[in-house]
């Protein structure tokens, strides 16, 4: 009996553990066995496999010409001909980078008014889910046409000119910023919105009081960059007649003035950077 009353004290003391220190259990499977690496692979591991796995496939076709050319040489000598930039242009560039702008501007500005209700309406917690299905399956549409190709199609219905542009990038970033927005929105905590609705709120005064203040960083957020997107995209499109920058890198490109391409290049990139900077100020502000 006393043999057996010392081990118990022994096995006591050796579970206890030391002052000043913390012991955390293991966590063990049913079997008794610690997780292994296929059990922690959990949804986000099984997309980075599936990704890794697409691109080992994907490699084996993707080639070159098959001749041998100096690359880098060439690369040297076409990128020489950009340099030194012919600021003589500078004028010209200045005003077709405020038309370049405000192309931008107005088209996110309408499709931002437009793509709410939208996302409103391809919101499964808001809306039945066939009107989901079917306000979602015209945005695949809208997205499925490229940006170049709204902008033919604007300027066979206006012709050439800057409202071709306006109605291209609207149509565009609808497909995008009202595929943003429901997302964001289908994501929000519903729990204030319930609670609303509960004290006899109706849907309108429970979007704005309860949904619209958790939202509205984020919505702002993707309208920002929509516009820096629609931005560059305002300098693509210019090259079928749709205002803008674009023109100036259409015509330079045909009569190889690289050191005036160079110089719209440059433009555009110190008008992106300011937006840029811009915009992290205003996200700052909004999340403040």
């Amino acid at each position: 009996m006393a043999d057996n009353a010392k081990r118990e004290t022994r096995s006591t003391e050796r579970e206890e553990p030391e002052a000043g220190t913390a012991r955390f259990a293991r966590p063990e499977l049913p079997s008794g066995r610690p997780p292994g690496w296929p059990l922690r692979l959990d949804a986000f591991g099984v997309l980075c496999l599936g990704f890794a796995v697409a691109v080992v496939a994907a490699w084996p076709g993707i080639h070159g010409s098959g001749r041998d050319l100096d690359l880098w040489t060439n690369l040297m000598r076409f990128a020489g001909r950009f340099w030194p930039p012919d600021l003589s242009i500078a004028p010209e560039i200045a005003s077709s980078l405020v038309e370049t702008a405000r192309i931008a501007v107005v088209a996110t500005a309408i499709a931002a008014l437009i793509s709410l209700p939208l996302a409103l309406a391809a919101t499964r917690r808001i809306v039945p889910w066939w009107v989901v299905a079917a306000v979602r399956l015209g945005l695949n549409a809208i997205r499925t046409i490229p940006s170049l190709i709204w902008a033919l199609l604007a300027v066979a219905v206006v012709g050439a000119n800057p409202l071709a542009g306006v109605i291209a990038l609207t149509g565009y970033s609808i497909g995008y910023l009202a595929k943003f927005f429901s997302e964001t929105i289908d994501s929000a905590d519903m729990a204030s919105v319930e609670a609303l609705r509960a004290l006899g709120c109706t849907r309108l005064q429970a979007f704005r009081w309860g949904l619209w203040p958790s939202v509205r960083p984020a919505l702002a957020s993707h309208v920002l960059w929509m516009t820096e997107y629609n931005l560059r995209s305002a300098a693509i499109i210019g090259y079928v007649g749709a205002g803008g920058i674009g023109l100036q890198l259409h015509t330079y490109q045909e009569y190889a003035r690289w050191d005036r391409f160079g110089t719209v290049l440059l433009a555009i990139l110190a008008l992106v950077v300011v937006l840029d900077l811009l915009g992290v100020w205003l996200r700052r502000r909004l999340t403040a």
